[in-house]
C-alpha cells in the first residue's frame, strides 16, 4: 500500500446478499436495442453481396469520451454499392451513455461521424491528456479524431501524418517502443487503387459448395499493414519498413496487442484470411520479428492456414500463460492456441472441446472474458455467413447464425451455452464486429454486436448477484491508458493485461474486470507497469471499481 500513490474507490462495496459460498449462476442476455433509442442502421454495400467489399461489416469502440465515468458507443458504418459505385454512406455514429442502457446520439455535436466507407475503430489517448481519441479505418483514407476534452472531436489525420489510402480493417493502439505514448498498428485487407478507389473483386462469380458467390480474397492482391510511431506531439511517423520484416503482405483482418512471452514489452498477433497468421515479437525497442511459424501460431494442428477473422489473447486454462483464440470461416473450426511457456503455442482446440461446435458457423468478433463472474475466462463468438446465397442450399450453414458463448470449466475445457428462445444470444443474425464492457456498471460484462445490414445488438448481461472487481489503470510514466499493464489477482490467481484491442474491427472497455467466484475479498492485487514499477494492493473488497494511478518515475 505504501508504494501506491493514489487509488480511489469509485463504487462502494455491494456485498448484500452474497456469501463466501455463493453459487455462481450462468448469465442471461437481454436485447436492449429498443430500450436504448439507438437508431443506427448498418449499411454494407449491396444486399446480394456481389463483391467482397460488401461482406466484412463494421465494428465498435467502447470509450468514455467525455470522462463522466461510463462507457459511450462509437459505431462505424459502411456505404451503399450500386453498379460497383460507392455512395457517400450514412457515416459513423457516436452515442453518449446516459445510464440504464439509454444512449443519446451526439454525433453532430461532437463532430466524430465522418463519411465514406468505414470499417473498424480503435480508441486510445494519443496525447496523454486524459481524453480518449478515435481512429477509424476505412476504404480509402483512414481518419484520426482528436478529442478536445470539451465533448467534441476534430479530424486530424492529415496533420498527424496519417495520409495513406488503402483498405484498412482492424487497428490497435499500444506502446510498441516503451516511450509512454501509444503507437498504432493498422491491418490492411486487399490492395486498392487510391486514384479510383474501385472495389476489388469485380468479375465473374466464383463457386462455393456449388453456389455462385463473390470472389476473394484468393486471386486478389493483399496490402501490407501499417505501423505508426507516436512522436509525442499528436503526430505519427510511418515506420513500417524499419520496424517490421520486408515483404509481408496478407489479407489481414484481426489484431491483438499483448505481451504473449512475458518479457515486458508488447507484441502483436495478426490473423489473416486464408493465409498463415503473423506473430510479431517485440525486441523491446519497437522493432518486430515475425515468429508465428516457429512459435506454433501460424497454422492449425493439421498444418493448414485458416481464414482468420477475429482474435483475442488471454489465459484460457488458468496457468498464468497467455493463450490465443482465432475465429475462422465455416466448415472449419475456430482455433485455440494454448501458450506452453517460453513463447510457444500448441493448437489445443480438440482438447478444449471447441472443434465441433464451431464447424458450420462463420466466426467474427470474439473475446476471452469472464461472463459469469466465476473467476475463469469464457469465450464469446459472433457468427454470420458472408454469402446470402447459402440460404438457397439444402444443408447448413445459413446466412443468419446464432452467436455463441462457451463456458469454461476452470481448466480450459469449454461447454457451449444453451440459451432458450427469448434470450438475445439465441437470435439468428449475420453478425460482424463486437465490443465488450460493463455498460451499466453493475459488475458484469455486456456485449455490443454490429449485425450486417441491420440494427445493432445491445446485449445486457443479467447475471444474478455475484462477486467481481474492476480496475482502471492510469499511467504516468506508462501511457495514460495503461495499455500493457499486467495485473495478478490472488482470487483464483488470475492474470490479465490491459488490451482494448482484439475482437474484430473493434475496441473494448480498457478497464480490467475480474470475476471472483465465491470470494468476497481479494487478499492481494499485484500491478506490473510497463515502466518497471510494481504496485500491491491488499485486502480489497469485492464489488469495488478502483482507479489506480501509477507513481511517476
Amino acid at each position: 500500500m505504501r508504494n501506491l500513490v493514489q487509488y480511489l474507490v469509485l463504487v462502494a462495496t455491494i456485498l448484500s446478499g452474497l456469501s463466501p459460498h455463493a453459487e455462481t449462476r450462468r448469465a442471461r442476455f437481454v436485447e436492449m436495442r429498443d430500450h436504448s433509442t439507438i437508431d443506427y442502421q448498418n449499411v454494407s454495400g449491396d444486399p446480394s453481396k456481389r463483391l467482397i467489399l460488401s461482406s466484412l461489416g463494421n465494428g465498435i469502440a467502447l470509450l468514455d469520451f467525455d470522462q463522466d465515468g461510463d462507457l459511450d458507443l462509437f459505431l462505424t458504418n459502411g456505404a451503399r454499392l450500386d453498379d460497383d459505385v460507392i455512395s457517400e454512406g450514412p457515416g459513423s455514429r457516436l452515442y453518449r451513455n446516459e445510464g440504464d442502457f439509454a444512449f443519446d446520439d451526439v454525433t453532430l455535436a461532437a463532430g466524430g461521424g465522418g463519411g465514406g466507407w468505414a470499417f473498424g475503430s480503435a480508441a486510445g489517448d494519443v496525447d496523454n491528456d486524459g481524453f480518449p481519441d478515435l481512429f477509424v479505418t476505412r476504404f480509402g483514407a483512414d481518419l484520426l479524431y482528436r478529442n478536445r476534452g470539451d465533448g467534441t472531436f476534430v479530424e486530424s489525420s492529415w496533420d498527424a501524418g496519417i495520409t495513406r489510402e488503402s483498405w484498412s480493417a482492424s487497428a490497435a493502439f499500444f506502446d510498441g517502443d516503451g516511450d509512454g505514448f501509444l503507437d498504432l498498428y493498422v491491418t490492411s485487407y486487399l490492395s486498392v487503387d487510391p486514384r479510383t478507389l474501385k472495389p476489388p473483386g469485380a468479375g465473374p462469380n466464383c463457386l462455393w459448395l456449388e453456389l455462385e458467390v463473390f470472389c476473394g480474397p484468393a486471386g486478389l492482391t493483399p496490402e501490407p499493414d501499417a505501423y505508426y510511431r507516436n512522436n509525442g506531439d499528436f503526430t505519427f511517423t510511418d515506420v513500417t519498413r524499419s520496424s517490421f520484416p520486408a515483404g509481408l503482405a496478407s489479407p489481414s483482418l484481426g489484431v491483438v496487442a499483448g505481451d504473449y512471452d512475458d518479457d515486458g514489452d508488447v507484441d502483436l498477433y495478426v490473423v489473416n484470411d486464408s493465409q498463415p497468421n503473423f506473430l510479431f515479437q517485440n525486441d523491446g525497442d519497437g522493432r518486430f520479428d515475425e515468429v508465428a511459424l516457429l512459435s506454433g501460431a501460424a497454422y492449425n494442428m493439421d498444418g493448414l492456414a485458416q481464414a482468420g477473422m477475429g482474435v483475442d489473447m488471454g489465459d484460457l486454462n488458468g496457468d498464468g500463460v497467455f493463450d490465443l483464440f482465432v475465429t475462422n470461416f465455416s466448415h472449419d473450426a475456430n482455433t485455440a492456441y494454448f501458450g506452453t511457456g517460453k513463447g510457444l503455442f500448441s493448437d489445443e482446440t480438440r482438447g478444449a472441446r471447441l472443434r465441433g461446435a464451431s464447424w458450420f458457423e462463420l466466426g467474427w468478433a470474439t473475446r476471452i472474458v469472464d461472463l459469469d463472474n466465476d473467476g475463469d475466462e469464457d469465450l464469446f463468438v459472433a457468427n454470420g455467413h458472408v454469402y446470402p446465397q447459402v440460404d438457397n442450399a439444402d444443408a447448413p450453414p445459413s446466412y443468419g447464425q446464432r452467436n455463441q458463448i462457451f463456458w469454461n470449466d476452470g481448466e480450459g475445457r469449454f461447454e457451449e451455452g444453451a440459451f432458450e428462445a427469448g434470450d438475445a444470444i439465441a437470435e439468428e443474425r449475420s453478425s460482424r464486429g463486437g465490443a465488450f464492457g460493463d455498460l451499466d456498471d453493475d459488475g458484469d460484462i455486456d456485449i455490443v454486436v454490429l449485425d450486417i445490414d441491420a440494427p445493432p445488438s445491445l446485449l445486457r448481461n443479467e447475471l444474478p448477484a455475484s462477486n467481481w472487481l474492476v480496475l482502471r489503470l492510469v499511467g504516468r510514466s506508462t501511457n495514460r491508458d495503461g495499455v500493457g499493464v499486467r495485473v495478478v489477482v490472488s482470487a483464483g490467481h488470475q492474470v490479465k493485461e490491459v488490451h482494448p484491442s482484439g475482437s474484430y474491427l473493434s475496441s473494448n472497455d480498457p478497464r480490467l474486470h475480474f470475476g471472483l467466484g465465491p470470494a468476497t475479498r481479494v487478499a492481494s492485487i499485484e500491478i506490473l507497469w510497463p515502466s518497471g514499477q510494481r504496485e500491491t494492493l491488499t485486502d480489497v473488497p469485492a464489488g469495488s471499481v478502483m482507479l489506480v494511478m501509477e507513481e511517476p518515475l
